[in-house]
């Protein structure tokens, strides 16, 4: 286990200790409002999938604010709080919330049912042994996958059931219905990829190879799938000359990772630059379908 992992898990035992103290002086965190089933999640992502599944049925906290990389979120008293009163607690899983089963425990709740989104999914294995030694061995940003998504819905559907099983219809039309939107999506942009004999982008983390999964794409990242340390001179400069053979354009910057880097390599190589959704964090009214469907158009003209 790492430092990192280490000091999460002290820290969250504290948490315990205070979430303790407080449980018997009255809480700030409000009951759900009658009709609805409540559930936390872990981040943006999850947030859309569970609301888009369960619409007016569910009351949504999210414990990871804006702004704040899943890997690095350290839960408050407030979070656990929250998890005490839930009912569902839904995070991505396959190792990107890695303080998820002490927070669990700590939140002290019998009742709560917990749900990884992403089981199921074909999950992508790392190479690096330094990232697998940090984080895990696998790539964990299973929802930038159309295809991943829909599994991913399915599971909230069957989650929110089991728990409110008075609305399972409801649930599962709503799965399906959003399933079929997701499945059409894809459908529309594996036909455009299909058609480029360029297949070929470039982003700041390697966020999107399940993404490349499903459409045959090919990612070159300035940073690792954690976007954690700084890129070596070597690694950067075989990355501009990469981008000068296959006359990359455009250099995608995700909202959550510094753009120092990505910057100066677009500067570089004459690429410009696009900010990509990673959707670990809201991006005003916009939707997870609406912010994938900007993504995928984005890559698509990037490589015309």
């Amino acid at each position: 286990m790492s430092k990192h992992k280490n000091f999460i898990n002290i820290f969250i035992t504290l948490v315990l200790l205070c979430t303790s103290l407080l449980a018997g002086c009255g809480s700030e965190e409000k009951a759900a409002p009658p009709g609805k089933t409540s559930v936390v999640v872990s981040f943006n992502a999850m947030k859309e999938l569970v609301q888009a599944v369960g619409q007016d049925k569910v009351a949504i906290t999210t414990l990871i604010p804006d702004g704040t990389e899943p890997h690095d979120f350290q839960p408050t008293p407030k979070d656990m709080k929250a998890l005490h009163k839930a009912a569902l607690f839904v995070y991505n899983g396959a190792g990107m919330e890695s303080w998820t089963d002490t927070a669990i425990k700590a939140a002290s709740n019998e009742k709560l049912q917990v749900l990884e989104a992403s089981k199921g999914i074909a999950l992508i294995e790392l190479s690096d042994p330094d990232e697998i030694k940090e984080h895990g061995q696998y790539d964990p940003h299973t929802w930038l996958s159309l295809a991943n998504a829909q599994i991913e819905v399915k599971n909230i559907a069957d989650a929110l059931s089991a728990v409110d099983p008075k609305n399972k219809d409801f649930y599962q039309k709503n799965a399906q219905s959003y399933n079929k939107q997701l499945a059409e999506l894809l459908a529309k942009y594996q036909g455009k990829f299909a058609r480029l004999p360029q297949k070929n982008f470039v982003t700041g983390h390697a966020a999107f190879a399940y993404l490349c999964r499903d459409l045959g794409l090919t990612q070159s990242s300035v940073e690792d799938v954690f976007a954690s340390g700084e890129p070596s001179a070597q690694s950067l400069a075989q990355l501009a000359e990469f981008c000068k053979e296959k006359n990359v354009k455009t250099i995608f910057v995700e909202d959550t990772v510094s753009p120092k880097t990505s910057l100066t390599l677009a500067k570089e190589v004459g690429a410009g630059t696009q900010p990509i959704h990673t959707l670990e964090s809201s991006a005003g009214k916009l939707t997870y379908l609406q912010r994938m469907e900007e993504n995928l158009e984005a890559i698509y003209k990037s490589m015309k």
